[in-house]
C-alpha cells in the first residue's frame, strides 16, 4: 500500500498512518445497518460532530467486506490474544473510542508505544504505592517525551483499570544505532527469532524507504531511508515485545497495543513480529482512519493493489488543528 504524504505526517510524532477504492452498496448497507446500531451497541461509542461523511463511524470488516456494528468489534475483539488499537495520535476521538474498547475488552494487561520501555517499572512502583491512572503521564514526564498533550491520553490509561501497563517506547541510543548499524545490531541474539536478522524483500524495502521520504514531506535525503527503515523495524519489534509482556503470566491472558495506525498494519507493523515471536499467537488489528471529503466508500482508502492492512477499520473525523504538517520539517 501506497500512503501519500497528508496521510503519513498528519499523524506525526513518529508519522504514520492509512488508506485508497469501491462503492455506493456499501455505503447504503451500513446506513441501514447503523440504523439498529443503537440497540445492539453496549453505550454509545464516541464520536465527533457530523461531517456528512457516510463513512464517518463505520466500523469495517476487511476480511468480510462490509460494516459490522461496534457491539459486534467489541465482540471479536475479545477473542484476541493481542489487539492492536491503531490511532492517528493527535485525533482525540481516536483516543476517546481507544478507552472505550479497553473498558470493555478488559484485557489483562496495556502496552503503550508513547512510554518508554525504561518507565515500565517506575509505573509499576508508583502504581503498587497508590498513583492513579491520571497520574501516570506527569510521573513519567511526559511532557517531554513528544506525544500530544497528556489530556489526550489520560483516558486510556484511565480505562485500563488495574491491568499492567507496559512500554514500548525505545531509547534513542538504540534507534541511531538502529539507524547506523541496522536493527539486528541493537537486538544482538533476539534478532534471529524476531527475523531482523534478514533484508526485507527489495519491494518491501524500496516502499519503505519512499514512505520515509514522504513521511519527511521530501525534504529527508534518499541515502538517509534505509536507516530510518532499519529504525522503523526495530520500534514495532520492541512494541510487538511490550505487548507480549503485557499478557504475561496465563497464557489465556489478553493484551492491547496502543500505537500509531503504521504500526498496526498487518502486512508489515507489530502484528508480523508478535506472530514470529508468539507462533499462534491470536492477534487482532484496528486501524483508525479519518474521513477525506468526496471519498464515500470504504475501499477508497485501500492501497494501489486494494489492500486493507488491517482485520478491521474504524473511520472517523479529522477533528485536530494541524496545519501544514510540514511546516515543521521547513
Amino acid at each position: 500500500m501506497t500512503l501519500s504524504s497528508t496521510q503519513i505526517t498528519r499523524s506525526a510524532p513518529p508519522a504514520f498512518a492509512a488508506w485508497r477504492g469501491r462503492a455506493l452498496a456499501i455505503t447504503l448497507g451500513w446506513l441501514a445497518l447503523a440504523g439498529c446500531a443503537a440497540t445492539a451497541s453496549p453505550g454509545d461509542p464516541p464520536s465527533a460532530a457530523p461531517t456528512g461523511n457516510p463513512l464517518q463511524g463505520m466500523v469495517w470488516d476487511t476480511e468480510a467486506g462490509r460494516a459490522i456494528t461496534p457491539a459486534t468489534l467489541i465482540d471479536r475483539l475479545r477473542g484476541g490474544g493481542v489487539v492492536v488499537l491503531g490511532e492517528i495520535h493527535d485525533n482525540p476521538v481516536h483516543h476517546d473510542r481507544q478507552a472505550w474498547l479497553i473498558e470493555r475488552i478488559e484485557p489483562d494487561g496495556v502496552a503503550f508505544e508513547m512510554v518508554p520501555e525504561g518507565s515500565e517499572k517506575g509505573i509499576a512502583v508508583f502504581r503498587a504505592d497508590g498513583g492513579e491512572a491520571a497520574e501516570i503521564g506527569p510521573a513519567i514526564g511526559w511532557e517531554r517525551l513528544g506525544w500530544p498533550e497528556w489530556s489526550l491520553y489520560r483516558p486510556v490509561f484511565e480505562a485500563a483499570g488495574e491491568a499492567r501497563i507496559t512500554g514500548g517506547g525505545v531509547a534513542r541510543a538504540d534507534l541511531r544505532r538502529a539507524i547506523a548499524e541496522g536493527a539486528a545490531s541493537v537486538e544482538g541474539a533476539g534478532a534471529a527469532a524476531a527475523g531482523l536478522d534478514r533484508a526485507l524483500p527489495a519491494a518491501e524495502q524500496a516502499a519503505l524507504e519512499a514512505e520515509m521520504v514522504a513521511a519527511h514531506c521530501d525534504m529527508l535525503p534518499a541515502s538517509a531511508a534505509p536507516g530510518m527503515v532499519e529504525a522503523q523495524r526495530l520500534r514495532d519489534l520492541r512494541f510487538a515485545r511490550a505487548a507480549l509482556r503485557a499478557r504475561e503470566g496465563s497464557a489465556a491472558a489478553r493484551a492491547v497495543l496502543v500505537t500509531g495506525n503504521g504500526h498496526a498494519r498487518r502486512d508489515r507493523g507489530v502484528p508480523v513480529y508478535l506472530t514470529r515471536l508468539e507462533p499462534g499467537l491470536e492477534v487482532i488489528s484496528l486501524g483508525q482512519v479519518e474521513v477525506t471529503p468526496g471519498l464515500t466508500a470504504a475501499l477508497d482508502y485501500a492501497g494501489e493493489g486494494g489492500d486493507l492492512v488491517y482485520d478491521y477499520v474504524w473511520f472517523s473525523a479529522d477533528v485536530a488543528d494541524r496545519g501544514d504538517p510540514c511546516d515543521a520539517f521547513r
